[in-house]
């Protein structure tokens, strides 16, 4: 029996704890596999030679009435 590659892997497994994520490619070298869950956004990156990275980010999930906060994330992260 043939080991699957690491993408197909990985969504097996997210697919097997039914944790939802979403897929893009923003380098044409990887695929980023995007899994959101309670306190933590994670990305994990799949290289096309078979090695994965992971960064993990946690935070507050407390909302906020504060309407310029989307405002500063925006112009704080403009190009």
């Amino acid at each position: 029996m043939t080991t699957p590659p690491p993408l197909f892997d990985l969504l097996d497994r997210l697919d097997t704890a039914k944790i939802h994520y979403s897929l893009s490619r923003n380098r044409s070298d990887s695929v980023l596999v995007s899994i959101t869950v309670v306190g933590m956004r994670v990305e994990v990156d799949v290289f096309r030679d078979g090695h994965v990275e992971v960064c993990t980010f946690t935070g507050s999930e407390s909302p906020t009435d504060d309407a310029s906060l989307l405002t500063r994330i925006i112009q704080d992260n403009m190009d």
